[in-house]
Protein backbone atom coordinates (compact mmCIF):
# COMPACT_ATOMS: atom_id res chain seq x y z
CA UNK A 1 0.00 0.00 0.00
CA UNK A 2 1.34 3.37 -1.05
CA UNK A 3 1.48 6.22 1.45
CA UNK A 4 1.06 9.84 0.36
CA UNK A 5 1.00 13.10 2.23
CA UNK A 6 -2.18 15.08 2.54
CA UNK A 7 -2.56 18.46 4.21
CA UNK A 8 1.09 18.67 5.19
CA UNK A 9 2.33 18.38 1.59
CA UNK A 10 3.77 21.34 -0.27
CA UNK A 11 1.15 22.14 -2.94
CA UNK A 12 3.71 23.74 -5.23
CA UNK A 13 6.09 20.77 -5.27
CA UNK A 14 4.58 18.99 -8.25
CA UNK A 15 4.47 19.23 -12.03
CA UNK A 16 1.07 17.76 -12.75
CA UNK A 17 -0.50 18.27 -16.16
CA UNK A 18 -2.86 20.96 -14.81
CA UNK A 19 -0.35 22.63 -12.47
CA UNK A 20 -0.94 26.37 -12.44
CA UNK A 21 -4.65 26.18 -13.23
CA UNK A 22 -6.99 27.28 -10.47
CA UNK A 23 -10.48 25.82 -9.95
CA UNK A 24 -13.17 27.34 -7.74
CA UNK A 25 -15.41 24.41 -6.83
CA UNK A 26 -18.85 25.44 -5.56
CA UNK A 27 -20.32 21.96 -6.07
CA UNK A 28 -21.56 19.42 -3.57
CA UNK A 29 -22.57 15.74 -3.30
CA UNK A 30 -20.86 13.67 -6.04
CA UNK A 31 -20.83 14.68 -9.73
CA UNK A 32 -19.25 18.11 -9.16
CA UNK A 33 -16.91 17.09 -6.33
CA UNK A 34 -15.78 14.08 -8.41
CA UNK A 35 -14.95 16.44 -11.26
CA UNK A 36 -13.05 18.76 -8.92
CA UNK A 37 -11.12 15.85 -7.44
CA UNK A 38 -10.12 14.59 -10.90
CA UNK A 39 -8.83 18.04 -11.83
CA UNK A 40 -6.99 18.24 -8.52
CA UNK A 41 -5.40 14.83 -9.04
CA UNK A 42 -4.09 16.12 -12.38
CA UNK A 43 -2.41 19.04 -10.65
CA UNK A 44 -4.95 21.87 -10.58
CA UNK A 45 -5.23 24.01 -7.46
CA UNK A 46 -8.83 23.42 -6.32
CA UNK A 47 -10.63 25.52 -3.72
CA UNK A 48 -13.87 23.98 -2.47
CA UNK A 49 -16.47 26.42 -1.12
CA UNK A 50 -19.15 25.17 1.26
CA UNK A 51 -21.92 26.61 3.41
CA UNK A 52 -20.62 27.56 6.89
CA UNK A 53 -23.55 25.79 8.54
CA UNK A 54 -23.37 22.14 7.47
CA UNK A 55 -21.17 22.11 4.40
CA UNK A 56 -21.43 19.53 1.65
CA UNK A 57 -24.41 17.20 2.17
CA UNK A 58 -22.13 14.16 2.04
CA UNK A 59 -20.37 15.21 5.26
CA UNK A 60 -23.41 13.71 6.97
CA UNK A 61 -23.81 10.64 4.77
CA UNK A 62 -22.90 7.66 6.89
CA UNK A 63 -22.00 5.49 8.60
CA UNK A 64 -19.19 4.81 8.16
CA UNK A 65 -17.38 7.75 9.69
CA UNK A 66 -13.71 8.12 10.60
CA UNK A 67 -13.34 10.35 13.65
CA UNK A 68 -16.60 12.03 12.64
CA UNK A 69 -15.59 12.48 8.98
CA UNK A 70 -17.83 10.73 6.44
CA UNK A 71 -16.13 8.05 4.34
CA UNK A 72 -18.33 9.21 1.45
CA UNK A 73 -16.99 12.77 1.65
CA UNK A 74 -13.43 11.51 2.07
CA UNK A 75 -13.77 9.55 -1.16
CA UNK A 76 -14.45 12.48 -3.49
CA UNK A 77 -12.85 15.61 -2.05
CA UNK A 78 -9.08 15.15 -1.87
CA UNK A 79 -6.69 17.64 -3.45
CA UNK A 80 -8.86 20.57 -2.40
CA UNK A 81 -8.54 23.37 0.10
CA UNK A 82 -11.75 24.00 2.00
CA UNK A 83 -13.43 27.40 2.43
CA UNK A 84 -16.80 28.39 3.91
CA UNK A 85 -18.85 31.32 2.59
CA UNK A 86 -22.53 32.05 3.14
CA UNK A 87 -23.87 33.01 -0.29
CA UNK A 88 -27.32 33.77 1.13
CA UNK A 89 -25.89 37.05 2.42
CA UNK A 90 -24.88 39.93 0.12
CA UNK A 91 -21.39 40.12 1.60
CA UNK A 92 -20.93 36.44 0.85
CA UNK A 93 -21.84 37.04 -2.78
CA UNK A 94 -19.44 39.97 -2.81
CA UNK A 95 -16.67 37.59 -1.78
CA UNK A 96 -17.67 35.25 -4.61
CA UNK A 97 -17.58 38.14 -7.08
CA UNK A 98 -14.08 38.99 -5.93
CA UNK A 99 -12.88 35.39 -6.06
CA UNK A 100 -14.18 34.29 -9.48
CA UNK A 101 -11.82 36.44 -11.61
CA UNK A 102 -8.84 35.00 -9.71
CA UNK A 103 -9.59 31.51 -11.05
CA UNK A 104 -9.40 29.76 -14.40
CA UNK A 105 -12.43 27.55 -13.78
CA UNK A 106 -15.70 27.98 -11.92
CA UNK A 107 -17.51 24.71 -11.17
CA UNK A 108 -21.00 24.52 -9.71
CA UNK A 109 -23.99 22.22 -9.55
CA UNK A 110 -26.57 24.68 -8.32
CA UNK A 111 -30.11 24.52 -9.56
CA UNK A 112 -30.35 26.18 -13.00
CA UNK A 113 -30.55 29.95 -12.72
CA UNK A 114 -29.06 30.23 -9.23
CA UNK A 115 -25.89 32.06 -10.25
CA UNK A 116 -27.90 34.34 -12.53
CA UNK A 117 -30.27 35.13 -9.65
CA UNK A 118 -27.24 36.24 -7.65
CA UNK A 119 -26.14 38.51 -10.49
CA UNK A 120 -23.58 36.26 -12.16
CA UNK A 121 -25.07 36.11 -15.63
CA UNK A 122 -23.31 36.01 -19.00
CA UNK A 123 -22.97 39.78 -19.07
CA UNK A 124 -21.28 39.76 -15.66
CA UNK A 125 -18.76 37.15 -16.78
CA UNK A 126 -18.11 39.00 -20.04
CA UNK A 127 -17.31 42.15 -18.06
CA UNK A 128 -15.60 40.81 -14.95
CA UNK A 129 -14.23 37.34 -15.77
CA UNK A 130 -14.10 36.82 -19.55
CA UNK A 131 -11.31 34.24 -19.37
CA UNK A 132 -13.04 31.94 -16.86
CA UNK A 133 -14.28 28.57 -18.05
CA UNK A 134 -17.50 28.15 -16.08
CA UNK A 135 -18.96 24.66 -15.87
CA UNK A 136 -22.47 24.10 -14.57
CA UNK A 137 -23.58 20.57 -13.74
CA UNK A 138 -27.36 20.29 -13.56
CA UNK A 139 -29.97 17.58 -13.53
CA UNK A 140 -31.58 18.22 -16.91
CA UNK A 141 -29.74 21.11 -18.52
CA UNK A 142 -31.15 24.44 -19.66
CA UNK A 143 -33.64 23.23 -22.28
CA UNK A 144 -36.71 21.01 -22.34
CA UNK A 145 -39.76 20.61 -20.08
CA UNK A 146 -37.67 19.28 -17.17
CA UNK A 147 -35.07 22.05 -17.25
CA UNK A 148 -34.69 23.50 -13.80
CA UNK A 149 -35.64 20.34 -11.95
CA UNK A 150 -33.05 19.00 -9.50
CA UNK A 151 -31.17 15.90 -10.62
CA UNK A 152 -30.57 12.72 -8.65
CA UNK A 153 -28.49 9.82 -9.90
CA UNK A 154 -31.08 7.18 -8.98
CA UNK A 155 -33.89 9.04 -10.73
CA UNK A 156 -31.80 9.52 -13.88
CA UNK A 157 -30.85 5.84 -13.91
CA UNK A 158 -34.57 5.11 -13.92
CA UNK A 159 -35.65 7.75 -16.46
CA UNK A 160 -32.84 7.10 -18.93
CA UNK A 161 -33.59 3.39 -19.27
CA UNK A 162 -30.31 2.33 -17.64
CA UNK A 163 -32.21 0.51 -14.92
CA UNK A 164 -34.36 -1.29 -17.47
CA UNK A 165 -31.30 -3.05 -18.91
CA UNK A 166 -29.76 -3.89 -15.52
CA UNK A 167 -30.74 -6.96 -13.54
CA UNK A 168 -31.82 -10.53 -14.17
CA UNK A 169 -33.76 -11.20 -17.35
CA UNK A 170 -36.80 -12.41 -15.41
CA UNK A 171 -36.33 -10.11 -12.43
CA UNK A 172 -36.87 -6.45 -11.59
CA UNK A 173 -34.97 -3.55 -13.07
CA UNK A 174 -32.01 -2.61 -10.90
CA UNK A 175 -29.76 0.38 -10.34
CA UNK A 176 -25.99 0.13 -10.56
CA UNK A 177 -24.03 -0.58 -7.39
CA UNK A 178 -22.46 2.89 -7.52
CA UNK A 179 -23.90 6.25 -8.60
CA UNK A 180 -22.79 5.67 -12.16
CA UNK A 181 -24.57 8.69 -13.67
CA UNK A 182 -23.05 11.07 -11.13
CA UNK A 183 -19.58 9.61 -11.59
CA UNK A 184 -19.76 9.65 -15.39
CA UNK A 185 -21.14 13.20 -15.34
CA UNK A 186 -18.20 14.29 -13.20
CA UNK A 187 -15.81 12.75 -15.71
CA UNK A 188 -17.67 14.38 -18.62
CA UNK A 189 -17.39 17.72 -16.84
CA UNK A 190 -13.66 17.32 -16.18
CA UNK A 191 -13.13 16.48 -19.85
CA UNK A 192 -15.22 19.43 -21.02
CA UNK A 193 -13.41 21.83 -18.67
CA UNK A 194 -10.03 20.79 -20.02
CA UNK A 195 -11.35 21.24 -23.57
CA UNK A 196 -12.52 24.72 -22.59
CA UNK A 197 -9.08 25.55 -21.23
CA UNK A 198 -7.47 24.33 -24.46
CA UNK A 199 -9.89 26.43 -26.49
CA UNK A 200 -8.95 29.46 -24.42
CA UNK A 201 -5.40 29.21 -25.79
CA UNK A 202 -6.82 29.81 -29.27
CA UNK A 203 -9.52 32.35 -28.47
CA UNK A 204 -8.20 34.03 -25.34
CA UNK A 205 -11.67 33.72 -23.83
CA UNK A 206 -13.45 31.38 -21.47
CA UNK A 207 -16.89 29.97 -22.12
CA UNK A 208 -19.93 28.45 -20.47
CA UNK A 209 -19.92 24.65 -20.29
CA UNK A 210 -23.15 22.76 -19.60
CA UNK A 211 -23.09 19.15 -18.43
CA UNK A 212 -26.25 17.44 -17.21
CA UNK A 213 -27.04 14.15 -15.56
CA UNK A 214 -29.79 13.65 -18.14
CA UNK A 215 -27.50 14.00 -21.14
CA UNK A 216 -24.88 11.76 -19.55
CA UNK A 217 -27.38 9.06 -18.64
CA UNK A 218 -28.67 8.95 -22.21
CA UNK A 219 -25.12 8.86 -23.57
CA UNK A 220 -24.34 5.93 -21.28
CA UNK A 221 -26.86 3.82 -23.18
CA UNK A 222 -24.06 3.57 -25.76
CA UNK A 223 -24.35 0.44 -27.93
CA UNK A 224 -27.71 -0.49 -26.41
CA UNK A 225 -29.19 2.87 -27.36
CA UNK A 226 -27.63 2.63 -30.80
CA UNK A 227 -29.13 -0.84 -31.31
CA UNK A 228 -32.59 0.43 -30.43
CA UNK A 229 -32.29 3.38 -32.83
CA UNK A 230 -31.13 0.99 -35.58
CA UNK A 231 -33.96 -1.53 -35.13
CA UNK A 232 -36.74 0.14 -33.16
CA UNK A 233 -36.79 -2.87 -30.85
CA UNK A 234 -36.98 -2.49 -27.09
CA UNK A 235 -33.80 -3.46 -25.23
CA UNK A 236 -33.90 -6.25 -22.68
CA UNK A 237 -32.08 -7.39 -19.56
CA UNK A 238 -29.51 -10.17 -19.72
CA UNK A 239 -28.37 -10.41 -16.12
CA UNK A 240 -24.59 -10.57 -16.33
CA UNK A 241 -24.78 -11.41 -20.02
CA UNK A 242 -24.16 -9.20 -23.04
CA UNK A 243 -26.93 -8.34 -25.53
CA UNK A 244 -24.79 -8.94 -28.62
CA UNK A 245 -21.89 -11.20 -27.53
CA UNK A 246 -22.10 -14.86 -26.37
CA UNK A 247 -20.72 -16.42 -24.19
CA UNK A 248 -20.05 -13.26 -22.22
CA UNK A 249 -21.34 -13.71 -18.67
CA UNK A 250 -20.61 -15.24 -15.28
CA UNK A 251 -20.17 -18.96 -14.70
CA UNK A 252 -19.88 -21.00 -11.53
CA UNK A 253 -16.73 -23.01 -10.88
CA UNK A 254 -16.31 -25.57 -8.14
CA UNK A 255 -15.19 -22.91 -5.63
CA UNK A 256 -16.39 -19.55 -6.92
CA UNK A 257 -17.74 -17.54 -9.80
CA UNK A 258 -15.79 -16.26 -12.79
CA UNK A 259 -16.57 -13.70 -15.49
CA UNK A 260 -15.88 -15.00 -19.00
CA UNK A 261 -15.76 -12.64 -21.99
CA UNK A 262 -15.50 -14.39 -25.35
CA UNK A 263 -15.08 -11.52 -27.79
CA UNK A 264 -14.64 -13.29 -31.13
CA UNK A 265 -14.94 -16.61 -32.92
CA UNK A 266 -11.25 -17.43 -32.54
CA UNK A 267 -11.52 -17.14 -28.77
CA UNK A 268 -14.61 -19.35 -28.76
CA UNK A 269 -12.81 -22.02 -30.80
CA UNK A 270 -9.92 -21.95 -28.32
CA UNK A 271 -12.35 -22.23 -25.41
CA UNK A 272 -14.05 -25.21 -27.05
CA UNK A 273 -10.67 -26.87 -27.54
CA UNK A 274 -9.67 -26.30 -23.90
CA UNK A 275 -12.97 -27.81 -22.75
CA UNK A 276 -12.35 -30.86 -24.98
CA UNK A 277 -15.22 -30.07 -27.34
CA UNK A 278 -13.58 -28.66 -30.47
CA UNK A 279 -16.69 -29.64 -32.43
CA UNK A 280 -18.55 -26.70 -30.86
CA UNK A 281 -16.61 -24.32 -33.06
CA UNK A 282 -17.99 -26.09 -36.17
CA UNK A 283 -21.54 -26.41 -34.91
CA UNK A 284 -23.85 -24.21 -37.00
CA UNK A 285 -25.45 -22.98 -33.79
CA UNK A 286 -22.15 -21.74 -32.39
CA UNK A 287 -19.58 -21.20 -35.15
CA UNK A 288 -20.21 -17.45 -35.36
CA UNK A 289 -21.03 -14.89 -32.72
CA UNK A 290 -24.34 -14.11 -34.42
CA UNK A 291 -25.26 -17.80 -34.27
CA UNK A 292 -24.28 -17.98 -30.61
CA UNK A 293 -26.41 -14.93 -29.79
CA UNK A 294 -29.35 -16.62 -31.51
CA UNK A 295 -28.71 -19.80 -29.49
CA UNK A 296 -27.66 -18.09 -26.27
CA UNK A 297 -29.21 -20.49 -23.77
CA UNK A 298 -27.90 -23.65 -25.47
CA UNK A 299 -24.37 -22.26 -25.79
CA UNK A 300 -24.18 -20.97 -22.24
CA UNK A 301 -25.57 -24.21 -20.84
CA UNK A 302 -22.91 -26.31 -22.59
CA UNK A 303 -20.14 -24.06 -21.28
CA UNK A 304 -21.68 -23.98 -17.79
CA UNK A 305 -21.75 -27.77 -17.56
CA UNK A 306 -18.02 -27.99 -18.28
CA UNK A 307 -16.75 -25.08 -16.17
CA UNK A 308 -18.31 -26.32 -12.94
CA UNK A 309 -15.66 -29.07 -12.85
CA UNK A 310 -12.80 -26.56 -12.61
CA UNK A 311 -11.56 -24.62 -9.61
CA UNK A 312 -11.58 -20.88 -10.28
CA UNK A 313 -7.79 -20.51 -9.90
CA UNK A 314 -7.09 -23.43 -12.21
CA UNK A 315 -9.53 -22.20 -14.84
CA UNK A 316 -8.37 -18.58 -14.79
CA UNK A 317 -4.74 -19.60 -15.18
CA UNK A 318 -5.57 -21.96 -18.06
CA UNK A 319 -7.74 -19.50 -19.95
CA UNK A 320 -5.33 -16.59 -19.54
CA UNK A 321 -2.49 -18.73 -20.85
CA UNK A 322 -4.57 -19.12 -24.00
CA UNK A 323 -5.49 -15.46 -24.41
CA UNK A 324 -9.09 -15.76 -23.24
CA UNK A 325 -10.44 -12.84 -21.14
CA UNK A 326 -11.50 -14.11 -17.71
CA UNK A 327 -11.52 -12.89 -14.13
CA UNK A 328 -12.74 -13.85 -10.68
CA UNK A 329 -15.92 -12.20 -9.43
CA UNK A 330 -14.41 -10.52 -6.38
CA UNK A 331 -15.95 -8.86 -3.38
CA UNK A 332 -14.82 -5.28 -2.73
CA UNK A 333 -12.55 -6.57 0.04
CA UNK A 334 -10.96 -9.09 -2.33
CA UNK A 335 -10.58 -6.58 -5.16
CA UNK A 336 -8.80 -3.99 -3.03
CA UNK A 337 -6.47 -6.63 -1.58
CA UNK A 338 -5.24 -7.98 -4.94
CA UNK A 339 -1.61 -7.78 -6.00
CA UNK A 340 -2.74 -5.79 -9.05
CA UNK A 341 -4.41 -3.11 -6.91
CA UNK A 342 -1.24 -2.90 -4.82
CA UNK A 343 1.06 -2.75 -7.86
CA UNK A 344 -1.00 0.05 -9.42
CA UNK A 345 -1.17 2.02 -6.14
CA UNK A 346 -4.96 1.99 -6.20
CA UNK A 347 -5.14 1.74 -2.41
CA UNK A 348 -3.14 4.44 -0.69
CA UNK A 349 -2.74 5.97 2.74
CA UNK A 350 -3.20 9.69 3.43
CA UNK A 351 -2.47 11.90 6.40
CA UNK A 352 -5.50 13.82 7.64
CA UNK A 353 -5.47 16.65 10.17
CA UNK A 354 -8.22 15.09 12.30
CA UNK A 355 -8.20 11.39 11.42
CA UNK A 356 -4.49 10.78 11.15
CA UNK A 357 -3.60 8.14 8.60
CA UNK A 358 -6.46 6.60 6.64
CA UNK A 359 -6.80 4.41 3.56
CA UNK A 360 -8.43 5.63 0.38
CA UNK A 361 -8.59 4.77 -3.29
CA UNK A 362 -5.68 5.81 -5.48
CA UNK A 363 -5.43 8.02 -8.55
CA UNK A 364 -6.55 6.15 -11.71
CA UNK A 365 -4.70 8.37 -14.19
CA UNK A 366 -0.98 7.62 -14.53
CA UNK A 367 1.04 10.17 -16.50
CA UNK A 368 4.73 9.85 -17.19
CA UNK A 369 6.08 13.37 -17.69
CA UNK A 370 3.43 15.19 -15.64
CA UNK A 371 2.45 12.73 -12.91
CA UNK A 372 -0.73 12.96 -10.92
CA UNK A 373 -0.33 13.54 -7.20
CA UNK A 374 -2.22 13.94 -3.95
CA UNK A 375 -1.26 17.14 -2.18
CA UNK A 376 -4.22 17.68 0.15
CA UNK A 377 -6.35 15.27 2.13
CA UNK A 378 -10.09 16.05 2.02
CA UNK A 379 -10.50 19.29 3.99
CA UNK A 380 -12.26 19.84 7.26
CA UNK A 381 -15.19 22.22 6.95
CA UNK A 382 -13.66 25.66 6.42
CA UNK A 383 -10.16 24.40 7.16
CA UNK A 384 -8.44 26.81 4.75
CA UNK A 385 -10.84 29.77 4.78
CA UNK A 386 -8.43 32.24 6.37
CA UNK A 387 -5.52 31.05 4.24
CA UNK A 388 -7.37 31.23 0.91
CA UNK A 389 -9.00 34.62 1.51
CA UNK A 390 -5.68 36.10 2.52
CA UNK A 391 -3.88 34.52 -0.44
CA UNK A 392 -6.42 35.30 -3.19
CA UNK A 393 -8.03 38.52 -1.92
CA UNK A 394 -5.31 39.93 0.36
CA UNK A 395 -7.78 40.19 3.23
CA UNK A 396 -6.25 41.10 6.56
CA UNK A 397 -6.78 39.21 9.78
CA UNK A 398 -9.02 42.02 11.02
CA UNK A 399 -11.27 41.83 7.96
CA UNK A 400 -11.45 38.05 8.18
CA UNK A 401 -12.30 38.30 11.88
CA UNK A 402 -15.10 40.78 11.09
CA UNK A 403 -16.53 38.45 8.40
CA UNK A 404 -16.55 35.64 10.94
CA UNK A 405 -18.38 37.81 13.48
CA UNK A 406 -21.03 38.49 10.82
CA UNK A 407 -21.18 34.73 10.08
CA UNK A 408 -20.36 35.35 6.42
CA UNK A 409 -17.55 32.83 6.82
CA UNK A 410 -16.62 30.32 9.50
Amino acid sequence: MSSQQGNSANPTSHNGALAGFKVLDLSRVLAGPWCGQLLGDLGAEVVKVESPNAGDDTRGWGPPFLEGESAYFLGCNRNKRGVTIDFSQPEGRDLLAALIPKFDVLLDNFKSGTLEKWGFDSAWFETHAPAVVRCSITGYGSAGPQAGLPGYDFILQAESGLMSITGDADGESSKYGVAIVDLATGMMAANAIQAGLLARYRTGKGQAVEVSLFDTSIALLANVGSSHLATGKEAGRYGNGHPTIVPYTTFACSDGVIALAIGNDKQFAKLAEILHHPEWAEDERFKSNTARVNHRSQCEQLVREKLIDFSSGELIALLRQNGIPVGLVNTIKQALATEQAHAKEMVIELDHKKIGKFKTLGVPVKMNATPSSIRYAPPLLGEHTDQVLAEYLNLTNDVIHELKNKKIIA
